[in-house]
């Protein structure tokens, strides 16, 4: 067996194809899961190393002798950073970390319900100088079961809601994982830890820091505030041209007590107070509706007693699995349409999250968004229409991130290769560069 370190990423900008009047290249090789890049004040470039390979989030910056660690420690998965009036803001598992202009430490933000699937996600600043962030979700789609790796180590650990909810009540039996027995059985509820059945019409309270919300706060962390909930993972945010602000939000997958076939990924505007549909709407479509049923399972059925709201229509869908992520808006109309999204695709981590289906035709691409009418057009795509490694090629592996620099010129940061259990290997990481021919 070919030991992690062994394991070499082959590069070859011909093997994906970008439009007519376009040039992609490789800008930087040998990272190590690449989750974003920012740039300075001074254009200096930074990059956020999510940490799931070395145990140890870091951040890097590009020198000319390639790029140096100027602070680590932090727990994984990082999910991003953001350079913001002379600090580091730095996303990681349950808390947010300003790198100080002194290079040291502070936890401006703690206690973030980050334990489960999903993670708090990388801050942004608007236009009203308050940072804001996505949170996700505990779990897949409401209730904690076997899919949930977490369990034995924080076993009191279950999704919150953004407001006041009542439950239908439906219980979900699986193994219990906690205890010896192979025949001890657990019965488990929505929003409720493992194990712990719930009861027809019972109440629970909505917190501020919920699962799959977005937050905001100020730049120190003080007056965090819920903006809006019902999302299952909502990866990144961005304000637009118009400071409208857009977020990539996951569908569920086909796993776990109350798996959901077919679950479109969703790109949203959000609206303040609104409610997005998790768990019991997907793609502005109940769960309910016969095309989500998983062959050989049973018909989702609703979690909530009462909907908080019907919820907004999304502004763009993606096929199932594609795994939405990082996204920037088009500044320049010598690049492209002004004030279009591009938007890197991840690709699916079949079969574990498909059912046991073969992975499908999507992701491992950057798109372009129309968000005036929802239309979606592949940018940056291999000409396999596969991730790279399926055919030894040497394109797009799992593009993660997408942001502009300041010579109209754009940077897609991909995360590297990855085993069939889903570990990464260090030094594949890449990040390329397009630019206009």
């Amino acid at each position: 067996m070919e030991r992690p370190e062994s394991i070499k990423r082959i590069t070859n900008p011909n093997d994906i194809q970008v439009p007519p009047g376009y040039k992609i290249e490789v800008f930087q090789e040998g990272l190590t899961t690449p989750i974003n890049m920012e740039f300075t004040d001074q254009w200096e470039i930074l990059i956020g190393d999510a940490g799931i390979v070395s145990g140890s989030g870091k951040v890097l910056k590009l020198t000319d002798s390639g790029p140096q660690v100027i602070a680590e420690g932090f727990r994984p998965p990082l999910t991003g950073i953001t350079y913001f009036k002379g600090n580091i803001y730095v996303a990681h598992r349950s808390m947010i970390t300003i790198i100080q202009s002194d290079g040291s430490k502070k936890d401006i933000l703690t206690g973030l319900p980050s334990f489960g699937d999903h993670h708090n996600n990388r801050v942004i600043f608007g236009p009203d100088g308050k940072m804001y962030f996505g949170q996700g979700t505990a779990t897949n789609s409401g209730v904690v079961g076997e899919d949930n790796r977490w369990i034995k180590d924080y076993p009191f650990f279950h999704d919150y809601p953004g407001a006041y909810i009542s439950l239908v009540g439906h219980n979900f039996q699986s193994k219990n994982l906690l205890t010896n027995s192979p025949t001890d059985i657990a019965h488990t509820g929505a929003y409720s830890p493992y194990g712990v059945p719930t009861f027809p019409r019972e109440n629970v309270k909505g917190v501020i820091k919920a699962s799959g919300s977005i937050l905001r706060a100020n730049p120190d962390g003080s007056n965090l505030e819920l903006l809006a909930w019902g999302l299952r993972n909502p990866f990144r945010l961005k304000f637009d041209l118009m400071n409208r602000l857009y977020c990539g939000n996951h569908g569920m997958d086909v796993r776990g007590s109350r798996p959901v076939e077919g679950s479109l990924d969703e790109f949203h505007e959000i609206k303040f107070g609104a409610w997005y549909g998790w768990p019991d709407y997907t793609g502005g479509v109940p769960v309910t509706d016969p095309r989500f049923k998983p062959a050989g399972k049973r018909q989702p059925t609703f979690l909530l007693a009462q909907h908080p709201m019907k919820p907004p229509k999304p502004v763009a869908l993606f096929e199932p699995h594609s795994a939405i992520m990082g996204f920037d808006f088009n500044k320049n109309p010598d690049f492209g349409p002004l004030n279009e999204a591009y938007i890197a695709e991840f690709g699916s981590e079949a079969p574990v999250t498909t059912g046991g289906k073969p992975a499908p035709y999507v992701g491992h691409r950057v798109s372009r968004i129309n968000t005036r009418n929802g239309n979606i057009t592949p940018f940056a795509i291999n000409k396999s229409r596969v991730a790279a490694s399926v055919t030894q090629g040497g394109g797009l592996e799992r593009p993660i991130d997408v942001i502009f620099g300041k010579n109209n010129e754009m940077y897609i940061a991909d995360f590297g290769l990855n085993s069939p259990i889903g570990r990464y290997y260090p030094n594949t990481g890449v990040i390329w560069k397009v630019t206009k021919s």
